[in-house]
């Protein structure tokens, strides 16, 4: 056998070798059920599990609350029935890392302008100052649209506690702190229509909420 039809026999072995192995691999292969995983604690471990699946049931979701809007309207989890929805956690007085936050969350705003099942929620973390008419003053100066974006006011420890043990907001540093320690971050946190946590985000950061915006892609598309 010449050089020429040996190097041809060899190339051909190794590519039949390589479209086995991969059959193989394929075979063996867990089978993706869902776009996206969820959230049950502060480590943000991903959990992968089909829609439908038991552990689904005790499974981690955003309590009940009580809070009220920019409008003066009381905000429940049932405003969000059946709505994806993207939180964060903001004070209207913040000169850093606030400003560049909700200037991000009005560029959702507009992503999801025509989507009405995906909404807004940020939470006062000074609602002893964040009343209704400083809440409505700040909206209307970011260009809140009232309907799309939810500022909220109320208790303090109940916002302190939806922040820390159910949003996860500050994921590890949160864990052993309350309402008497300020509660501080640029993480957005992404829900789906159930109440399970999808996904966190750096608020501060273009590419991961370019990737907060596919997440939301995908969850538009989840059964």
């Amino acid at each position: 056998m010449n050089w020429t039809k040996r190097k041809w026999y060899m190339h051909s072995k190794i590519q039949l070798l390589g479209l086995l192995l991969g059959l193989v691999a394929c075979e063996h292969a867990p089978t993706a059920t869902h776009a996206l995983p969820y959230y049950q604690d502060a480590t943000f471990s991903p959990h992968w599990m089909a829609a439908g699946d038991a552990r689904l049931d005790t499974f981690h979701t955003i309590p009940p609350f009580d809070l009220i809007n920019q409008e003066g309207k009381p905000i429940t989890e049932k405003t969000f029935s059946n709505k994806i929805y993207i939180a964060d956690f903001f004070f209207t007085s913040c000169p850093g890392i606030c400003p560049k936050m909700t200037a991000n969350m009005r560029g959702l705003q507009q992503v999801f302008a025509a989507d009405d099942d995906v909404l807004l929620l940020s939470h006062s973390v000074t609602p002893e100052h964040d009343s209704v008419p400083i809440l409505k003053a700040y909206a209307e100066a970011m260009e809140v649209q009232a309907t799309k974006w939810h500022l909220v006011t109320g208790l303090r420890a109940e916002i302190y506690a939806l922040g820390r043990q159910h949003y996860f907001i500050e994921e590890d540093l949160g864990l052993e702190k309350d309402s008497s320690a300020f509660l501080h971050t640029e993480n957005f946190v992404l829900i789906d229509r159930d109440r399970y946590i999808r996904g966190i985000y750096n608020g501060l950061n273009k590419a991961s909420l370019d990737q907060l915006v596919a997440d939301v892609r995908l969850l538009q598309q989840e059964k």
